[in-house]
Order: C-alpha cells, then sequence, then structure tokens
C-alpha cells in the first residue's frame, strides 16, 4: 500500500513538493515507468485528487503558477483527462450500465469456466511467466498503485496477449487502485480495447516497454500478441447515442438538513454550508460497491481515512454510515428529523447506483437528495462528447471561465 496519509493537508504538502516538476520535467518523464518507489517524474497526486481531498482547480493554479500555460501543457492536460472521461461517462451513462451487467456475465462464466478460472488466477497473481506483466500484478496488488503507462501495457496484454475478458481486468485495477474511479478505469480499459475510440486499440510493444521501463524489462516480440483489431465487433452497434447532463435538486435553505459525505468530494467546506439548516452529518463509506468481488483493503483504509478528514474540517461530527441497504440511508435521516439530505454531486459509478436505489425509501420518508456540482464539471463536461481532442481545444476556454488564465 501506498504509506501516505488520506488527508487533505498531507494532499497539498505533495502538491507543493511536486509543483516544481510539472512543466518540462513532468513532460520528458511522465512516460518512463521506473518502478515502484522510483515514480519521481509524475505526481502520484491521483488518490487525493479522485476524492478532491485537493482539487482539480488546485492543481491547475499550481501548475500554471510555476510554469505557465505552455511549459505545464502536458501536465494540465493529463489533469483534464480524469474531468473528461467523468463527464464522457455522464453523456453516455449506458455504457457504465452494460460494463456493470457484462462484469455479472464474466464472473458467472468464470465460476463454469476452469481454465478461464484459471487463467485468471494465474494473471491477477503474476503467475503468467511474462516477467513485466507479472511485476505489474504483484506492484498494483502491493502498493495500490500503478503508473499510467503500465496501467495501459498491462490491459493491453490481458485482452490480447492472454486473452481474457476486459470486464475482469477492469475490474481487478477498480479492487485494488486506490485511485480507481469508476469512468477513468472503465473507460480506459475500453480505450485500450478499441472500444472507445473505436477501431483503435491499444498494442503493447516490446520495444516501448523496454524503453520506458529504462531496460528493466525486454520482452521479446514473440512474447507479445499482434494486435491488429480491437473489440469492437463485440458492440456492433457502436456507441450509445449522448444523453443530456442529469439535472440536480438544488439544497433549499431552511429545510432541515443532513450533510451527506461521501469520496466523491472531500472538499465539503467548498460549499455554502452556512445557509443551511444543517442538524445531523454521516459520512457514507461505499469502496466496497466497487466490485462483487473483495475490494482491497487498502482501498477501504484510504477511504475510511478520507471521510474521517473531510468531516474533521468541516467541522461536523459524523455518523459512519456503510452503504449496505439503500433504507439505512433513510432510516438515518428520519432519526434525525430532516428532510433534505445535501451532498456534493455523485457521477455515474457504483455509489450513483446505490443512491438511486435509495432514492425511493427517502421519497417515503418524505426526504429529498439535493447536490451541488462543481464549476470545473460545469466547465468541462460540456465538451466531453467525442474525443479527447476535441475538449483539448476548449482549455484555454476552460482557463479562463475558471479564473486561472
Amino acid at each position: 500500500m501506498l504509506d501516505l496519509a488520506a488527508t487533505r493537508e498531507h494532499g497539498l504538502i505533495r502538491l507543493q513538493a511536486y509543483a516544481p516538476a510539472m512543466g518540462r520535467r513532468y513532460a520528458s518523464g511522465r512516460n518512463y515507468d521506473h518502478g515502484p518507489g522510483k515514480h519521481a517524474a509524475v505526481s502520484m497526486l491521483s488518490p487525493w485528487i479522485r476524492r478532491r481531498l485537493v482539487t482539480e482547480t488546485e492543481v491547475f493554479a499550481a501548475a500554471l503558477a510555476a510554469h505557465g500555460p505552455e511549459p505545464a501543457g502536458k501536465f494540465i492536460e493529463e489533469v483534464i483527462w480524469r474531468g473528461y472521461f467523468k463527464g464522457w461517462m455522464e453523456r453516455r451513462p449506458q455504457v457504465w450500465d452494460s460494463y456493470r451487467k457484462g462484469l455479472l456475465d464474466d464472473l458467472a462464466d468464470l465460476g463454469r469456466d476452469r481454465r478461464l478460472r484459471r487463467d485468471v488466477s494465474r494473471a491477477e497473481a503474476g503467475e503468467t511467466g511474462l516477467d513485466c506483466f507479472d511485476a505489474w500484478a504483484q506492484e498494483l496488488a502491493d502498493t495500490g498503485y500503478l503508473h499510467n503507462h503500465a496501467r495501459m501495457w498491462f490491459a493491453s496484454i490481458w485482452i490480447f496477449t492472454l486473452g481474457l475478458p476486459w470486464r475482469l481486468g477492469a475490474d481487478f485495477f477498480y479492487r485494488h487502485l486506490i485511485d480507481g474511479d469508476p469512468a477513468s478505469n472503465t473507460l480506459g480499459w475500453r480505450w485500450v480495447a478499441g472500444l472507445h475510440t473505436r477501431g483503435k486499440p491499444y498494442r503493447a510493444q516490446a520495444w516501448n516497454i523496454t524503453t520506458f521501463t529504462g531496460q528493466r524489462f525486454a520482452p521479446r516480440d514473440s512474447d507479445l500478441a499482434e494486435v491488429v483489431a480491437g473489440l469492437e465487433a463485440t458492440e456492433p452497434d457502436g456507441l450509445p447515442p449522448l444523453l443530456p447532463m442529469r439535472g440536480v435538486a438544488t439544497p433549499q435553505p431552511g429545510r432541515p438538513t443532513g450533510l451527506l459525505i461521501t469520496e466523491e468530494d472531500c472538499r465539503i467546506e467548498d460549499f455554502a454550508l452556512d445557509g443551511l439548516d444543517i442538524r445531523a452529518a454521516a459520512t457514507l463509506a461505499a469502496s466496497h460497491l466497487r466490485s462483487p468481488l473483495p475490494v482491497a483493503d487498502a482501498v477501504a483504509q484510504f477511504e475510511d481515512e478520507a471521510l474521517a478528514d473531510a468531516a474533521s474540517r468541516a467541522e461536523v461530527t459524523a455518523a459512519a454510515l456503510r452503504a449496505d441497504h439503500p433504507e439505512a440511508l433513510a432510516r438515518w435521516a428520519a432519526a434525525a428529523g430532516v428532510t433534505q439530505i445535501v451532498t456534493p454531486y455523485v457521477p455515474r459509478g457504483p455509489l450513483y447506483d446505490w443512491l438511486t436505489e435509495a432514492t425511493s425509501a427517502l421519497a417515503a420518508q418524505g426526504i429529498v437528495l439535493a447536490e451541488w456540482r462543481r464549476d470545473w464539471d460545469s466547465a468541462i463536461w460540456p465538451h466531453a462528447t467525442a474525443g479527447f481532442f476535441k475538449l483539448k481545444q476548449q482549455i484555454p476556454r476552460i482557463l479562463q471561465q475558471m479564473e486561472l488564465a
């Protein structure tokens, strides 16, 4: 596990320490995977950004202040990617629903097919005999982290060389990555498989692995599959149509209110709490919802610490809830005498699914769920409708809109 504290203070210390490297050093070194404990060229801020212990706006501002927009351009683009994937999933939530259903089908096949079960078990344990892949599997299990380039290589080898179902690989990542995000993880695997940018799969190549691991690994060309086509034939209807961004119920002053803190946004003090009649607060642990299979202890531990830190900074005494039966949320709210639960926006993913199930139980008690959506998301998501390049063209305008230019 990453030996790092899941607090805003620790994230800000890390942000300040890394800011001098957000310019040309990042641009020249970002693709090199030097192995566990040696990822100095990348920030490794993703566990904090994913939970908004440190916000994207703060990271942007630090990069611009230290280097300016052009030298920090590559780093800025990388931060934008997370927002792009989230926005893309918000506009095509059918892809998330399809992933969840397909994963259940793949897990059912896993239970029936002894050979598949053996092959998946060997891949997850790092026992395939392919040194680079096995090392990455072990690093993921031991630390909860993988360099982004290694994630791409790993996914490509899983899908095309080992011939394993892509959803099982995505689930393996999601169960172990401390920075695991439903949109980034799902769409990243779909991108490698040729399903996101359709017909353009990512091919892991021996020379590329050798070069960008600093010769730590030197696979042969024959060790890796020759990828000539992706998995687009498995989805012959193509991408689902774009849907409008879902609306949100705005928090209403004057209503007895319960404050709900989730790992989707742990910078709760950014929102207008003073104008609300807050009667109770709760944290909601939900990392176990990532998969039907057991989720790594390190993921749950980071979430628990982040939630506790968020409640402390918001200066509220928070009940510790767990996202098990959805009616539990309604029981907590009713016992507290609240008619409105407010929380930062919850994007598509397992927690959104759980809260959707909880809505009917809340409504039966006369309780509404209201959300805040950040300006950052509202600025980026409307442009996340196609490939990343469309959004990239809008970065100068987004910087101006966010008053970061």
